[in-house]
């Protein structure tokens, strides 16, 4: 696996699923980040907290993506802890679903979907851009990548509009319609984030078991998270406002 090497990473969602893997998969790395975020839900959860056991450079903390206030609280306590060094990788892994056809789609499921899938990535990227920005300007900082400062948005092969892949075996229109609005926020945080150094792309973790998405068939846990740090290692300039799947193959929008 070609090594990540980021400094600092801020990875909402490691309740568990998705970004407890890639919690794990970072604490693995050749070169861990020297500050990783693991940001939760329940910051008392037995699971996240026996992963950071052990591990001083993981710090646990409350992180509500629906909530403005707990957006600001983390991003005062991440400051505490990078000083003027900033943050380098920011992961939108936070999510939530709920199973539907077209006929059965509902205002209230669309609203609450949308809210942690699309909002809740713009408004904690908001938040984060000074960091980031920091970060991107710090000394012998060059190009676009991970190790100097990201946004990633975990999407899903469903939000391709293009590829409106597995409707025979899944609709749930609203998770569909998140993720391609999460697509849309990709777009547009790479156009106006791109020139400050700040490389933003969107990368579909595959059909992970607990499901996290219908598409290009079942994939471990541990395949995914390979994947997906294998992939981030490896973004540069031109990946800038990209969709990738954790193959490492470009989706289409």
């Amino acid at each position: 696996m070609d090594a990540l090497g980021v400094g600092s990473v801020l990875l909402t969602g490691c309740d568990g699923g998705l970004g407890l893997g890639l919690l794990k998969g970072l604490l693995e790395q050749p070169s861990p980040p020297r500050h990783l975020f693991a940001a939760c839900l329940d910051p008392q959860g037995k699971a996240v907290n026996e992963v950071a056991l052990g591990c001083p450079n993981v710090v646990v903390l409350p992180l509500d993506v629906t909530d403005p206030n707990s957006i600001k609280a983390a991003v005062g306590k991440v400051r505490e802890e990078v000083g003027s060094a900033g943050l380098n990788l920011l992961i939108n892994n936070a999510g939530t679903t709920r199973r539907s056809t077209l006929a059965t789609e509902t205002a209230e499921n669309m609203t609450l979907v949308y809210t942690t899938n699309t909002i809740g990535p713009l408004q904690t990227s908001q938040a984060f851009l000074p960091l980031l920005k920091e970060a991107a300007e710090a000394e012998g900082q060059r190009g676009l990548s991970c190790s100097r400062a990201a946004i990633v948005n975990m999407s899903s092969i469903l939000g391709s509009i293009e590829a409106a892949e597995g409707w025979d075996e899944r609709q749930d229109v609203c998770y569909r319609c998140s993720k391609a609005a999460l697509n849309m926020l990709t777009k547009c945080l790479a156009l106006e984030y791109g020139g400050s150094g700040i490389l933003c792309v969107s990368v579909d973790p595959g059909c992970v078991t607990p499901p996290l998405g219908q598409g290009t068939g079942p994939v471990t846990l541990e395949e995914s998270v390979r994947g997906v740090l294998r992939l981030l290692a490896q973004l540069s300039a031109t990946s800038n406002g990209t969709f990738w799947d954790w193959r490492g193959q470009s989706l289409p929008w």
